[in-house]
């Protein structure tokens, strides 16, 4: 036969084309913006196309998405799942009475079957309002895994340890590390999870750092969570805790880092010369009446800073939507200055910057070929939205999470339609509501910490 009666092979179906949507795209020199008439194809979990609508492909399974935005899945740089469990009970306290009076007497109770049911009701409310990835630093973190691989999200996850639990708490972590990195069709990734330099002491915090480097594991740990936390670091240590974890040696490896509100002027040099991120949680710090990150000085160092809810005891929701309009507007408050943090640099920061700071920006964060399929569709037909003058002012400041009509992770479908299809809420809060008077009682007098930062 000769070579030019070969007939040409035709192309396999994609697995999913979101057809006709706007899709929000973001290079080096143009920043983030917007493609209408644009399709997404997805072959294998990955993005393979993103060209104008109209390009014939064949397709296993179509979301027609005129009227909608497709955007990158939103990443929760850190967060307590389970801790919707205990949403709404510790309430207008200050943070020693919040930790020592309420929350950590109450952790007590939970095992770890209690601990997966509220993973799960914490994965349906972050399918739901547009979370595809989340940095979990928790207790009992084989059940939240477990969860994870049901649900269908992606994690990064890391099983919290004390000094109080001796050289066990680390080699827990490890040992969940090893068993769980690469499950869930390459969907979870695991970290070690000190818990603060206040809690886990220098010997402990040098060990964690050369198991992470041996390892190559990412660290997921609080530090500089408020600036009078910095302030008792100074007067305890004669450092800031961010220099106590550069002498322990962390920053040999990828460091998370949560919250840094205490972060000060003499961090930057260590910080900028790092392996770095910080999970920002606004919602919450403006519930507890504290400061919030330093957005601007940790910009100009070239310090990603992703978005955070923290656990829903604090902030009351897991709803990163929600987050991205609180950081938006606290920075501007913060900064006494208008146009700090365009709603474009906002978006940029839910997406790009959350990506880096987790480590992951050579695969999540942006809807380009390679890139992981963590998608949204955005419905933006609705009064509240309309009309539409600045597109990325109206996803930052008109759209709400409940805007949000289908989100997918790795090419899956996880809610459509504003339909769950992984999780069963109603059969799951019937199965949570009888554990609640035991989950929430304090008579037993016992306790995980004692707050002191």
């Amino acid at each position: 036969m000769s070579e030019a009666s070969v007939a040409p092979t035709t192309p396999a179906p994609a697995d999913l084309v979101i057809r006709d949507a706007v899709v929000l795209a973001w290079d080096e020199t143009r920043g983030i913006h917007f493609l209408p008439g644009h399709d997404v194809v997805v072959r294998g979990g990955l993005i393979d196309a993103v060209q104008p609508t109209g390009t014939a492909v064949a397709a296993l399974e179509v979301i027609e998405a005129h009227g909608m935005v497709a955007m990158p899945g939103l990443i929760n740089c850190h967060a307590h799942s389970p801790m919707v469990l205990f949403r709404g009970v510790a309430e207008d306290v200050n943070e020693e009475r919040w930790f020592n009076e309420f929350i950590w007497p109450m952790e007590v109770n939970l095992t770890e079957p209690d601990i997966e049911l509220g993973a799960r009701l914490a994965a349906s409310e972050m399918i739901s309002t547009g979370t595809t990835t989340f940095a979990d630093h928790y207790f009992g973190m084989d059940a939240i895994a477990r969860s994870t691989e049901e649900t269908g999200l992606r994690a990064l996850l890391g099983l919290t340890y004390f000094s109080s639990d001796g050289p066990a708490g680390l080699e827990r972590g490890l040992d969940f590390a090893e068993r769980w990195a690469g499950r869930g069709d390459g969907r979870i990734t695991a970290a070690l999870a000190p818990h603060a330099p206040y809690t886990v002491g220098h010997d402990d915090l040098v060990a964690t750092a050369r198991a992470a480097v041996e390892h190559e594991l990412p660290i997921h740990i609080h530090a500089s969570e408020s600036r009078s936390q910095t302030r008792h670091s100074l007067d305890r240590e004669g450092v800031t805790p961010i220099e106590v974890l550069r002498r322990a040696g962390l920053f040999d490896a990828r460091v998370l880092i949560a919250h840094g509100i205490g972060i000060v002027p003499e961090d930057l040099p260590t910080l900028a010369g790092a392996r770095v991120g910080v999970g920002s949680a606004a919602k919450g710090y403006l519930k507890h009446g504290t400061d919030t990150t330093p957005v601007r000085v940790l910009r100009d160092a070239g310090v990603p800073v992703g978005l955070a809810t923290d656990g829903a005891a604090s902030n009351n929701t897991s709803d990163l939507w929600e987050t991205m309009t609180f950081f938006a507007l606290v920075q501007k408050a913060v900064e006494r200055d208008q146009s700090f943090l365009t709603a474009r640099e906002v978006l940029e920061h839910a997406t790009i910057q959350s990506a880096r700071a987790i480590g992951r920006e050579h695969d999540l964060g942006r809807i380009a070929p390679g890139f992981r399929a963590d998608l949204l569709l955005v419905d933006l037909t609705g009064p509240r939205t309309q009309p539409v003058h600045d597109l990325a002012a109206t996803l930052v400041y008109s759209a709400h999470s409940d805007d949000i009509d289908t989100t997918i992770v790795d090419g899956r479908v996880l809610m459509r339609g504003r339909r769950l299809l992984t999780v069963d809420v109603a059969a799951l809060t019937a199965e949570i509501a009888p554990r609640l008077p035991r989950l929430t009682d304090r008579s037993h007098g016992r306790s995980i910490q004692d707050y002191d930062a």
